[in-house]
């Protein structure tokens, strides 16, 4: 087959990865890519958003297969426009359509669906700019700390945490009314905050039948202990701990099964991977968000885990067979950390070179931001590369992350050095 990766961060390095171990694939390119990507398959050089770009590209190379990393191309409907295409419905795509990729598209129709679907999950009202007010006295109405969600994508930056609500209300203001995250903000959910402690549960679906994958936990905050500004992610383990059979069985009942339900009932196409973002209060999983696609830095430490060919999953996938495939996992645990530069989530410099690479033993080190320039590797994202290890327990992989992560520089480099510290 040939197939065709969309994106350029870890998680597109980490598809690669695992697509080029099937022999199944006997051609893989990736759209953008990273220099990671582009040691083990051809990078392309098109936007993952230029979808007539895509159809020619597709049709030149004779694509199979098209695996959509991130969210903005589901968001818009890539799917829906190869579908649509005469030319192009035979190609298999990997990811929801657009009615359905709304579950992370908009923050309220995601809530509306875990309401209609009795899915457990916090309770919220939403606001745009005519009725500010109204959010301000529904703010009153709880307790602190204040969560208010941008709608629309914001690069998982568009939730706020606020302890003043004084201090909520100005934010309020500033996404309804001064568009802090642009047409993202427009509209606003307030939600209840939710105590406990979060993970993540990722899920494939044909759309009828499902399997579930290893849970993950992330490590969004910038500073250490949990400090800071929120990221797309510092680090990452698998399995969580915490997440026991007995948790899991009531995740599985309480929220997977009524979500893939959910999506038949609601008439919601989906062919990809949903990713519930949980939280643990208690004893009991409450539903945060769902993404409509693999996490980043999780699948750094989900895929790694998976012993199947995950083209031959894909596979049953798009032909509506995913019962067939028992899935398989490594025992092991597995950690990520990531490396960012120096300055992020805020300014940061690009163009800095990144060495120590051929050094490094016992890890994989997945390029996020990242490309070669002049046959060096340069850094050219916030999040520059994420270390993942293996080890028998999740401290073993966290110590040997770490220890290969002290082989590699560039200049201004920062990263956690707490990854998995309130396990």
């Amino acid at each position: 087959m040939t197939i065709l990766i969309l994106g350029s961060g870890g998680r597109e390095h980490t598809f690669a990865w695992k697509i080029v171990q099937s022999p199944l694939c006997k051609q893989l390119y990736v759209a953008p890519g990273n220099s990671g990507t582009a040691e083990i398959a051809e990078n392309i050089n098109l936007n993952v958003l230029d979808f007539q770009g895509i159809k020619a590209f597709v049709l030149s190379k004779q694509i199979d297969m098209v695996v959509v990393g991130p969210e903005d191309p589901l968001v818009q409907g890539i799917h829906d426009f190869f579908l649509n295409d005469i030319a192009l419905k035979h190609v298999a795509v990997i990811g929801p359509q657009k009615a359905a990729a709304a579950l992370e598209g908009s923050k309220e129709f995601a809530k509306e669906f875990l309401y209609r679907h009795n899915i457990p999950t916090a309770a919220y009202q939403s606001f745009d700019a005519t009725n500010v007010e109204k959010g301000y006295a529904f703010l009153e109405t709880l307790n602190p700390p204040y969560v208010l969600k941008a709608d629309g994508l914001a690069a998982g930056k568009g939730v706020l945490i606020l302890n003043d609500l004084e201090e909520a209300k100005s934010e309020l203001k500033s996404m309804l009314v001064d568009a802090k995250f642009g047409n993202a903000s427009a509209k606003v959910v307030i939600e209840e905050f939710l105590d406990g402690i979060e993970l993540s549960c990722f899920v494939l679906t044909d759309g009828k039948h499902y399997k579930i994958l290893p849970t993950a936990k992330d490590y969004k905050r910038i500073g250490e202990g949990d400090t800071g500004l929120n990221t797309g992610g510092m680090g990452a383990i698998s399995p969580v701990p915490f997440a026991t059979e007995e948790f899991f069985r009531k995740v599985e009942d309480q929220v997977v099964k009524p979500t893939i339900s959910g999506l038949q009932k609601d008439n919601l196409p989906y062919k990809g991977f949903v990713f519930i973002g949980l939280i643990k209060v208690g004893d009991e999983p409450k539903v945060i968000e769902y993404n409509v696609r693999m996490g980043d830095p999780e699948t750094e430490v989900v895929l790694p885990r998976l012993k199947n060919d995950l083209v031959k999953i894909f596979q049953a996938i798009h032909e509506r067979r995913l019962d067939e495939i028992e899935i398989q996992i490594d025992e092991r645990a597995a950690a990520t950390i990531m490396m960012v530069s120096g300055g992020y989530p805020e300014a940061y410099e690009k163009g800095k070179e990144i060495t120590g690479l051929k050094t490094v033993t016992e890890s994989i080190p997945f390029h996020a931001g990242a490309t070669l320039r002049d046959g060096k590797i340069v850094t050219s994202g916030g999040r520059v590369m994420a270390m993942t290890s293996f080890g028998e327990t999740f401290q073993d992989a966290i110590k040997k992350s770490y220890q290969n992560i002290e082989k590699l520089h560039f200049d201004k480099m920062y990263y956690r050095k707490d990854i998995g510290f309130d396990l």
